[in-house]
């Protein structure tokens, strides 16, 4: 009965996959001999029939294929994550296994995985028997993988780099500025776009052609997310790549069909192939697709670790929470002994877990004095977490220490230092892109230094795809414009709040994501005088703490905040957390503005920020968050972004609130 729910076939060679809520529909078919899949939604197709299939070294899995059945199930998954935006998470999806025939063979399997809000599907290659014996071994050439949207899509999207471009070579590192509401048939700057990609799917003709009035203030009593106005929003990425694959990317040839795409020859300095090695039989990394009529399935979408399953078991019970990080405002020159003990200091003031070390603290400081500054932080109730280049031969970036991460043993001495030092985690920085030896650094790297109690965090690198969950002591990736450009360059301040605006709906909804931002300071300089000047609110720094999500934040605040910064701000950053039980999208529009809520055991913190030189005034609906009597606290801007701090009662009456351009509003309480 649940089967015969589940699929409807629509000819020989055509099944559909519904989700269990029916509000998911995905139709598979042969026609022509190619496998290719559509999606609806409410039964509005939002992806076009578009290809599957994939090209071997010794087979065309695209064409000459035959659909033969569907094995379709439903499936419930549970499982607790503390290192991602929900902490207990619940899966009911439907499941298909597509089986595709050719000439009479069985020669490749489509997984899909279906729900209300995501659609997913991998491949499984088989081997293949010959006269002289089975092929055990293969390549993978390309994917026809495709995402055909409808026409009028409008897209939200990171170009793609060239590779060994930029600081010292080590492009891509997926550090560029979004394109927003821009028109589909585009291809970035020749070279694609990097996961993930956000796409708004217009109405249908017959739908009401009402003018959008996302992203313009709003002023009623119980404000409802931002939609599509009848259409749908469309975010595609993958997860479960490991070493295993390579890194992929969405390309356009023009129009609206994206497909994937392979890393460019040129990255890790011309090392290795772009295409991936597979022993047989293989599966494939995951294509993602979160769909809505709002973006709130966007924002709270978890499908990445949903469709992963951990690789190896913690070496540890490990922690997670805040940080100092002196580099953000004093750069190469803050990494000396004295410098990072005041800062060391300072996290203890601040309450905090521990303090980031940059680059260059092997001359600067040297082994010696940092086993004394380890030493010095466990007196103090902090630990140390200290950054490496992950360089062996991939570009020219001369921080050090180098060569100490890309080689197993060198690697494993350093990671036995460490653990011998209390050390508690590595930041490594200037990967080389996506091609499968790289990936296979990543997971190296991270299971070496799981075996020492080492958490990583990953700089000037790929996306994460699912690692949270697949590596216990991953913690996060940059693979965004971070905070070190607000202090390079006035043109990232005067874009913050945009920037700001974007991460939280496309770039932070599938992965953990190191910004290393939150400053107080006036001025991006250790004497708060000069340099480039912040243009956002004390509140705003406040609300991005909730907004980007990650289990460690090494936060951009400075010793000096404790006498020049409100006392309000500096409370509120010893107490915000950094691990969350539930995220809600309240609502927003992508570099426009974004109003949500995260909840930490029974507090809810509910932040805003507004990138638009209009407010946003809204009336609040905070019933779903707080009950009639609760105390709440309140953090807002007036029109020239002097913050304040307001304690209340709530009244379960709808909150007036204004966020003013560059500003911000946090309201905490209990629930």
């Amino acid at each position: 009965m649940a089967l015969a729910l589940a699929v409807s076939s629509f000819g020989a060679n055509e099944k559909r996959i519904d989700s269990p809520d029916g509000k998911v529909s995905v139709t598979v078919s042969d026609e022509g001999g190619k496998p290719q899949y559509a999606v609806t939604l409410n039964g509005q197709q939002v992806i076009l029939p578009s290809p599957l299939g994939l090209k071997l070294n010794f087979a065309d899995l695209t064409q000459g294929l035959t659909l033969k059945d569907c094995e379709v199930q439903t499936v419930e998954d549970e499982y607790l994550l503390h290192t991602t935006k929900q902490s207990q998470v619940k899966v009911v999806a439907t499941e298909a296994v597509c089986h595709f025939t050719k000439d009479d063979r069985q020669v490749l399997d489509i997984f899909f995985h279906v729900t209300g809000r995501d659609v997913a599907f991998r491949y499984k290659i088989y081997s293949r028997r010959t006269r002289g014996g089975e092929t055990l071994v293969g390549v993978v050439e390309s994917e026809a993988s495709a995402f055909v949207l409808p026409d009028g899509t409008t897209t939200f999207l990171c170009p793609q780099s060239k590779p060994m471009g930029g600081f010292a070579r080590t492009s891509p590192s997926y550090e560029t500025s979004y394109t927003l509401d821009d028109e589909a048939g585009k291809n970035g700057w020749g070279e694609g776009y990097t996961f993930p990609c956000l796409f708004k799917v217009q109405a249908p003709p017959t739908a009401s052609k009402g003018a959008s009035n996302a992203g313009k203030p709003r002023k009623k009593s119980n404000v409802a997310p931002s939609g599509a106005e009848g259409g749908a929003w469309i975010l595609i990425s993958e997860t479960g790549t490991d070493g295993g694959y390579v890194g992929c990317r969405l390309l356009n040839d023009g129009g609206t069909k994206y497909k994937i795409g392979f890393p460019q020859q040129g990255e890790l300095n011309g090392i290795g192939s772009v295409t991936p090695g597979v022993s047989l039989p293989a599966l494939t990394p995951w294509r993602t697709i979160t769909i809505g009529e709002t973006l709130a399935p966007i924002v709270e979408t978890t499908v990445a670790n949903d469709l992963v399953r951990p690789k190896y078991a913690p070496s540890k019970e490990y922690t997670y929470g805040k940080g100092s990080w002196s580099w953000i405002i004093g750069m190469d020159s803050s990494c000396n002994f004295d410098e990072q003990k005041r800062y060391i200091d300072f996290s203890a003031a601040m309450g905090w877990r521990s303090v980031l070390i940059d680059a260059f603290w092997d001359r600067q400081i040297g082994y010696e004095k940092m086993a004394e500054l380890a030493r010095y932080g466990r007196e103090k109730g902090v630990g140390i977490f200290l950054w490496y280049n992950s360089n062996g031969s991939w570009n020219d970036a001369p921080q050090t220490p180098i060569g100490k991460m890309d080689k197993s043993s060198t690697r494993r001495k350093e990671m036995a230092w460490m653990q011998q030092n209390g050390i508690l985690g590595i930041k490594v920085d200037f990967f080389g892109g996506d091609k499968q030896p790289m990936m296979q650094l990543y997971e190296d790297i991270l299971t070496d230094a799981n075996e020492f109690g080492i958490q990583c965090i990953f700089h000037g690198c790929t996306l994460p795809r699912g690692w949270e969950r697949m590596y216990p002591n991953y913690v996060a990736s940059e693979a965004v414009l971070a905070s070190e450009n607000l202090h390079f360059g006035q043109g990232a301040c005067d874009a913050e709040a945009r920037n700001a605006c974007t991460h939280t709906f496309i770039r932070n909804t599938v992965g953990s994501m190191d910004f290393g931002g939150s400053t107080l300071n006036k001025y991006y300089n250790a004497d708060n005088q000069h340099g480039s000047i912040r243009r956002t609110s004390d509140v705003f720094a406040l609300s991005t703490a909730v907004l980007f999500q990650s289990s460690v934040q090494h936060f951009a605040m400075a010793p000096n905040n404790l006498t020049d910064a409100p006392d309000w701000a500096v409370q509120f950053m010893k107490d915000v957390p950094t691990t969350w039980d539930e995220v809600k999208f309240i609502d927003g529009y992508p570099g426009k503005y974004v109003i949500m809520a995260r909840r930490c055991g029974q507090r809810w913190y509910i932040a805003g920020i507004n990138a638009q030189k209009e407010p946003v005034a809204i009336k609040l609906d905070l019933t779903t968050f707080f009950k009639k009597g609760a105390a709440i606290t309140t953090y807002t801007d007036d029109a020239q972004l002097n913050g304040a701090m307001r304690q209340m009662t709530f009244n379960a009456k709808p909150l007036a609130i204004n966020i003013p351009e560059n500003g911000g509003i946090v309201i905490t309480g209990d629930k």
